[in-house]
């Protein structure tokens, strides 16, 4: 029979998560950089995580944890900052490295650095920059995966990187790197014993950098100053192993913010004289122990992740993560093809006080060099994630209610410990929350004993929506089910009857961007002509544009993805941006001269008066299922001209009730009805004949309908 143990564990809180929510709080993202420093290593601040003031709520507050997207371009980073990782309450998005690279369809050609513009396979400077913008509006910082350990492989010989950079062995000139600036060994890595092999030699045959050079570590700190200058909040470091820490403090030094977050990938080995634990005096160090434990009990008793802690980086030095894209390819860790474990040791990972966890998310495989799906040589699609070749781990719903929970229980140390000496674990998070988990084949049926106030709460694991509760009695305790390979999660944010968060990935929940346009062109009438994400692009000439104040015309679209653009005067004049097409995305932009810029252009600060006129109010009672969403269409433009794809999304706020308001001049005339369309475009229409309106005197009309 299996023993049984019910305790208290002491942890300390997690200072490292009070520091980096802290920076959230006080970061300049206009200015480009974190302004509050980080405490010294030896002396962890202690002040309350702060919570950035982001234009895109979260139900589930702001806190530490980092979203790892692996290979999403920057236009589907910017959109899904908006639509997914700003309201699920992630505190940052670390997205793939943004510098020029060399040419090819496999995911490592972007570690193969070819000068440090910011042109890669993921989009250019612009879509960076506009992707930074979009996820500062989220509350979401950018940290950069940054490559300063080498330049392209040798073996790769010379040609043209991603944004057209000529390029030969031992020759960049698009930094410039010359023959003196890489190491004197030119032979690859042959020996993990001997630290000089390791950190002057290749890696894999990538030319090493001389990093001790006072011009290589300028050229560094110039390329992570850029990026700190366009809003970055922080750095990974790639292959930090194979650069001399001090060389790392060195580049650091020369920083516009030298106490910038940076995590250093360090994989530690036993027996070897590199140890990740040089690494902690200039940033936080990747823990690969931790994810291999983790891989090891979840395939083995999970009873003994009480103590993963033990032996390894200080919690407020470390930064954690169940895979990477590394690891999930390798084997050293876990990875999406674990089915349920997987989700469970993700849900363990956030609910845990040791370290800073980071989320990681990309797409399946087979073949582990392929890169991401449809990459080609010089450029990667936009993910999707109705596309099931992305994994899109953010927007499950395990995940999503576990960081939730997470920064409902910042700070606080675990409680109420209980094992069944094998594959059930649970444990409390002090008075704010209680977590359990079963990694065995069987449902498990006990009452468990928490620190929760006396309270209805939602399984945040098992919903978004608070369909399923659980009551905790007045001496703390509840009763439940856990299903087999399941876990169940409690806490204080979240509680049946009040603070019960809307689900931020409900695609029926619709975004929006107000696109501006400048009317220095005197065209007869502006339209603007789009697609959102990958979908279909509207009829020529597109939806038409409307006065929004003295220079300008507007037009609302509802989207929850990148949309790209082209304007045009109905007549066959068009600004298409030089036939590149403008991408836009954010609650409001303007475009003007050939130029994009975030905001609204008739916003003066001013509180603007109630609309009295031009308003066309549809409200249809429409009952939908799971991914559709509610548009009206009809006979003008400014409803599609009966294009589905082109029509005005209607709001689920008050779902069954669907409600949008668009403007419309006095005296319209118009015919209509309502579609529901999924995100793969399969669009249903409603029955009957056409429905018929006229815009009042007034400029106003309210369209009150019921589905047929």
């Amino acid at each position: 029979m299996a023993l049984s143990h019910e305790s208290d564990i002491t942890s300390a809180p997690r200072s490292r998560l009070k520091r980096l929510g802290a920076l959230a709080a006080s970061a300049t993202f206009a200015a480009g950089m974190l302004v509050a420093a980080l405490a010294s290593a030896s002396v962890p601040a202690e002040a309350s995580p702060g919570t950035p003031s982001p234009a895109v709520a979260s139900p589930n507050g702001r806190g530490d944890a980092v979203l790892n997207l692996f290979q999403w371009t920057w236009n589907s980073v910017a959109a899904e900052c908006k639509r997914t990782i700003g309201p699920a309450g992630f505190g940052y998005v670390q997205v793939s490295p943004p510098q020029e690279s060399i040419q090819g369809t496999a995911w490592w050609t972007s570690y193969q650095p070819v000068s440090y513009k910011i042109e890669s396979k993921l989009g250019s400077r612009a879509d960076f920059q506009n992707m930074v913008s979009a996820c500062k509006d989220a509350g979401v910082g950018v940290i950069a995966d940054t490559v300063i350990n080498h330049m392209a492989g040798a073996d790769t010989g010379s040609g043209a990187g991603t944004g057209g950079t000529n390029y030969s062995v031992d020759s960049f000139p698009g930094v410039p790197y010359g023959y003196n600036d890489f190491n004197d060994c030119r032979a690859n890595i042959s020996n993990y014993g001997d630290r000089y092999n390791v950190q002057n030699c290749r890696l894999s045959s990538l030319q090493d950098l001389r990093t001790s050079s006072d011009y290589v570590r300028g050229k560094i700190a110039g390329y992570m100053n850029d990026l700190l200058s366009m809003g970055v909040a922080g750095f990974r470091i790639d292959a930090a192993k194979h650069i001399p820490a001090s060389d790392l403090a060195a580049i650091k030094a020369k920083l516009s913010n030298p106490d910038v977050y940076w995590v250093q990938e360090v994989i530690g080995a036993g027996g070897e004289p590199i140890q990740p634990s040089e690494y902690v005096g200039s940033g936080d160090v990747h823990e690969f122990n931790y994810g291999r434990e983790l891989k090891s009990r979840f395939d083995g008793q999970i009873k003994d992740l009480r103590s993963i802690g033990d032996n390894k980086l200080p919690s407020d030095k470390a930064g954690v993560f169940v895979d990477n894209h590394d690891t999930e390819r390798n084997g050293e860790t876990m990875n999406y093809k674990w089915g349920a474990k997987y989700k469970l040791a993700n849900a363990f990972m956030l609910s845990w006080p040791y370290g800073s966890p980071s989320v990681y998310s990309g797409y399946t495989w087979d073949n582990k060099d392929a890169g991401a799906p449809g990459a080609s040589a010089a450029s990667v699609p936009d993910a999707n994630c109705a596309d099931t070749a992305w994994v899109c781990t953010q927007r499950w719903t395990e995940i999503t209610g576990m960081v939730g929970f997470h920064n409902a229980v910042a700070g606080t140390s675990v409680t109420n410990w209980w094992d069944d000496g094998n594959n059930h674990i649970a444990y409390g998070r002090g008075d704010r929350g209680y977590v359990t988990i079963n990694n065995s084949a069987s449902a498990v049926t006990r009452t468990y004993q928490t620190s929760l106030p006396a309270g209805t709460y939602c399984d945040v694991v098992a919903s978004k929506d608070c369909s399923k509760t659980y009551t905790v009695s007045a001496a703390g305790s509840f009763q439940a089910t856990v299903p087999a390979y399941g876990a169940l999660a409690l806490d204080v944010k979240h509680l049946s009857g009040g603070g019960v968060p809307t689900d931020p990935t409900d695609p029926a929940d619709p975004d929006s961007t107000t696109v501006f346009y400048s009317t220095g062109k005197q065209w007869n009438a502006y339209n603007v002509h789009y697609q959102v994400g990958s979908g279909a692009w509207t009829s020529v000439p597109g939806a038409s544009m409307m006065p929004a104040c003295t220079g300008w015309v507007s037009k609302k679209i509802d989207a929850d993805a990148t949309i790209t653009a082209a304007f045009n005067n109905g007549a066959g004049t068009w600004d298409n941006n030089g036939g590149k097409n403008y991408v836009l995305t954010g609650a409001a932009v303007a475009v003007s001269d050939g130029k994009v810029t975030a905001g609204d252009p008739c916003d003066d600060g001013s509180t603007p008066p109630a609309e009295t006129q031009d308003d066309a109010a549809f409200s249809v009672n429409a009952s939908t299922v799971w991914g559709q969403s509610v548009y009206v269409v009809g006979s003008i433009p400014a409803l599609g001209n009966w294009a589905p794809a082109s029509g005005v999304r209607l709001s689920a706020a008050t779902y069954p009730v669907w409600k949008a308001t668009i403007d419309l001049p006095a005296g319209t005339s118009f015919e209509y009805k309502y579609v529901k369309r999924d995100a793969n475009g399969n669009t249903v229409w409603e029955g009957g004949s056409n429905r018929t309106a006229t815009v009042g005197s007034n400029g106003a009309v309210t369209l009150n309908d019921s589905w047929r």
